[in-house]
């Protein structure tokens, strides 16, 4: 197979590098003309062409299907503008906070939960003065312990950018933690230099990154040496998988993925149920399948490498563990109790049926 060496930025690219079908291309440019499309050289030489339904594939090339809206989906599924305090900010927990520090990524996940606020044509970047207003309310709240960088992907920053946000919150006493969450040591590696490493260091803050990766397709030699790179520079690593349809959602998938984190040294932390983004019904399994898969990985690994499944409740109530916090009622809906005692019901009928 012939390495590609640029990135990916239109339909008619992905065309030409034979990930999508020339037959496709008109209902292809729909989906392009709503959601970003972008893919990496790194990710697409980790795609199999050969393979009808390859899984990493099925992450990032856009389907038709994307246009398909179920009714209960919604373009800030989890509420991230509800809780949006200042520009940037998402103060959804007492003692932390999200700063979207970036509104573009390096690839466009087609099962994006912020697929609405990302990309070139969705997404701002923080003003100077926005970014100031942002640290204002942070230095101004002073339950925030942890500050948690997304996006967008934060990792696309420039290494000097990367520093500054660093000490600016450093300069904040109360502040004690810092958790970057991205893509980038998966699909763009070569960004994870040793500029970046010393720019994420560069303070007295305690450093974590939180690696999202779905599938041990992803983890290619690449990969595998960027987060070597952070885990021996000193920086913990904890991962975020979301379970989706036909890709993961197999214990012998999942069971694969979670042990090569723990042998790369990256502690398997949450296994997200997929949010209500606007089309990506195609993408999300049920509750109660999700419950099964942990049960059997509960049977098949160690706790060590036992990721949390948790469901982020529409409305901005928070992230809870399905495990613990939920329970199925009469009628097949599934009822779940937030971290203040709260009773939602979430109808477990926002699963697709099979699509070809």
């Amino acid at each position: 197979m012939t390495l590609l060496e640029r990135k990916l930025t239109s339909i008619d690219d992905l065309i030409d590098a034979g990930l999508a079908r020339a037959e496709d291309r008109a209902a292809l440019r729909d989906v392009a003309k709503r959601y970003a499309v972008a893919i990496t050289p790194a990710i697409a030489n980790a795609i199999d062409p050969s393979a009808t339904d390859d899984p990493v594939a099925r992450q990032f090339v856009p389907s038709a299907h994307e246009l398909e809206l179920h009714p209960r989906e919604r373009d800030d599924p989890i509420g991230d503008r509800i809780k949006s305090p200042a520009p940037g900010i998402v103060h959804r927990y007492a003692d932390r906070v999200l700063l979207k520090i970036a509104s573009v990524c390096p690839v466009y996940c087609r099962f994006c939960f912020r697929r609405e606020m990302v990309g070139p044509d969705n997404g701002e970047a923080l003003s100077a003065a926005e970014l100031s207003a942002a640290l204002d309310y942070i230095a101004k709240t002073p339950a925030i312990w942890e500050v948690i960088l997304t996006g967008g992907d934060p990792f696309v920053l420039s290494p000097r950018r990367v520093r500054e946000i660093t000490e600016a919150l450093s300069n904040i006493p109360h502040v004690k933690i810092l958790r970057w969450h991205t893509r980038v040591p998966i699909v763009d590696p070569e960004r994870v230099t040793d500029d970046l490493i010393s720019a994420l260091k560069a303070s007295r803050l305690t450093v974590f990154v939180g690696l999202h990766t779905n599938h041990p397709q992803e983890l290619t030699a690449s990969a595998r040496s960027a987060i070597a790179r952070l885990v021996d520079a000193g920086i913990p690593l904890v991962s975020q998988t979301v379970l989706l349809k036909g890709i993961n959602d197999n214990a012998d998938t999942l069971e694969t993925l979670m042990r090569s984190l723990i042998e790369l040294r990256v502690r398997p932390y949450y296994l997200h149920h997929g949010d209500l983004a606007p089309g990506t019904a195609h993408f999300r399994t049920t509750i109660a399948q999700g419950r099964q898969l942990m049960l059997e990985l509960r049977r098949r690994l160690s706790g060590l490498a036992l990721p949390t499944y948790v469901l982020d409740l529409p409305g901005a109530h928070g992230k809870v563990p399905v495990e613990r916090h939920s329970k199925t009622a009469a009628n097949g809906n599934e009822i779940f109790i937030d971290r203040n005692g709260g009773m939602h019901v979430y109808e477990d009928a926002c699963a697709a049926p099979d699509v070809p």
